[in-house]
């Protein structure tokens, strides 16, 4: 039934018929802890779990038994199915091979499945041999935008900027080891005990970053974090309350004028995001180039080149670190430089870019407030080796940084653009920093839900002669704060 793909030589050895005989690893029971009683009234009573997923008792028998039938049909699949004629196939060839293959290991087996646990099981095999096994129906779904592995039995997502524990798991931790390998061996690179973590990214742009033993001790850890398909804009981002339009009025300006831009903020605030939707306000007869360790950059101009990081070989030979591909840009003749994210000794490299010519020059950096951001630009220049004197440090920031835009993900999960704030110069041996916008936050509904509104502090931009200019003569009414009712 199933010859065209089937390996040569090879003859179908039925698995046992008895169901029930089965033994897969159960999953780890989750222990429940002792709820934790307050000391005082006035102390909220903690919630004793983040999440956990209780499926009804049926549904969670119909899983372990579609989870055993689906373990034999697996090792059917690897004993019949050539897999380096599968290269070649196409969907709808491997689809039906696999459906036959199913078809006649039920029968052997004297299991009978109705027409939806059929193409459950069908569709979940289709996933093992070609896509990524159970992290596929997560990363199909829109609503995901983070996929957190602890082990092969716990699997977490984001969605909404909350964390959920959902009930898809691995057979054991081989089945996991076997689905990393097949993602970083796809881009080129390896993860073993001797290089147990790596970064890497998936065939649709999404993040993946992976560790396993020694190093991860309860189990591989992976984080996915999911590339959106579709671009938001700035209209995107204030339809969603990321910020509002005169705070998108005064970023236009910003951007065409050639700034040069910092986006500072935490993991997960919406950092790239925002400097993607930045970049549509750039010119398309401009040339832009990107420098990343993880391509994520998703640029809507014309006119971009796109580099790339390397990691070391086997040898520890052939690295091409960010600072080496923005050394390089530098005689690429580029208008502006974006850089995905500075987290190095590639601080020099960038600020002196902004000094030199490339204005409108982009990044991001980690830091949880602008004057926290100035602080650590200060200590990569110091990890970098240059010895420089603090003034002289503080002068070549303030004259290469003009705007630091934060980034924030508050407690909700929302994700706010809670301040603007422009770099004015020195004062003396500080640099001179003024606050343009901010998110003012005034409390919590019952549903914990942050409420707030943005406002500007009432101070004029610095750069408003450059504005009009060019053409940007933004109305004084934005940069006045809203009067409380």
């Amino acid at each position: 039934m199933f010859s065209k793909y089937k390996k040569p030589g090879t003859a179908h050895v039925a698995p046992a018929s008895n169901v029930a005989a089965l033994k897969p690893a159960a999953p780890a029971p989750v222990t429940a802890q002792a709820p934790i009683t307050p000391r005082a009234s006035l102390m909220k009573v903690m919630p004793t779990r983040a999440a956990e997923v209780v499926p009804a008792d049926r549904e969670k028998k119909r899983k372990e038994r579609l989870g055993e039938i689906k373990l034999e049909l697996h090792k059917a699949l690897l004993e019949n199915l050539n897999l380096a004629a599968l290269e070649n196939a196409s969907e709808t060839d491997l689809r039906n091979e696999i459906n036959a293959i199913a078809t006649e290991t039920l029968e052997e087996m004297g299991i009978v499945l109705n027409r939806e646990e059929r193409a459950t099981v069908t569709q979940d095999l289709f996933f093992e041999v070609k896509g990524l096994g159970p992290l596929e129906t997560l990363l199909k779904d829109d609503s995901v935008n983070d996929i957190l592995v602890n082990g092969p039995r716990q699997i977490f997502v984001e969605r909404g900027g909350k964390l959920e524990l959902t009930d898809v798991t691995f057979k054991d931790e081989k089945h996991l080891l076997r689905i990393i390998d097949k993602i970083v061996s796809a881009v080129g690179r390896r993860v073993d005990e001797s290089n147990p973590y790596v970064d890497a990214r998936l065939a649709d742009g999404s993040r993946f970053n992976a560790m396993v033993g020694p190093i991860a001790v309860d189990g591989s850890l992976v984080s996915i974090r999911k590339f959106k398909k579709e671009k938001l804009g700035i209209d995107d981002l204030v339809r969603f309350g990321a910020f509002s339009e005169e705070m998108a009025a005064y970023l236009q300006a910003a951007v065409a004028t050639r700034l040069n831009i910092i986006v500072s903020g935490g993991t997960g605030s919406g950092k790239t995001t925002t400097l993607n939707a930045l970049s549509s306000f750039i010119a398309n007869d401009e040339r832009v180039l990107t420098i990343e360790d993880t391509a994520e950059l998703q640029l809507q101009q014309i006119h971009v080149g796109r580099m790339e990081s390397r990691p070391p070989n086997v040898e520890g030979k052939g690295a091409v670190t960010q600072r080496d591909c923005l050394k390089n840009a530098l005689r690429m003749r580029p208008d502006r430089i974006i850089v995905g994210e500075t987290r190095g000794e590639e601080v020099i490299d960038m600020l002196q870019a902004m000094n030199t010519g490339h204005d409108g020059s982009m990044t991001t950096i980690h830091a949880n407030s602008a004057r926290d951001g100035v602080s650590r630009l200060e200590n990569m220049i110091a990890m970098a080796g240059i010895e420089m004197p603090i003034k002289a440090m503080r002068s070549q920031i303030s004259s290469a940084v003009n705007l630091i835009v934060q980034a924030s993900r508050l407690q909700d999960g929302s994700r706010r653009m809670t301040s603007i704030t422009e770099i004015t110069g020195m004062e003396g041996d500080v640099i001179s920093m003024q606050e343009i916008f901010k998110f003012q936050r005034i409390g919590l509904t019952p549903e914990n839900k942050i409420i707030g509104h943005f406002t500007a502090t009432g101070v004029r931009s610095h750069f408003s002669d450059r504005f009009k200019l060019w053409g940007y003569d933004l109305p004084p009414h934005i940069f006045e704060p809203l009067v409380a009712e």
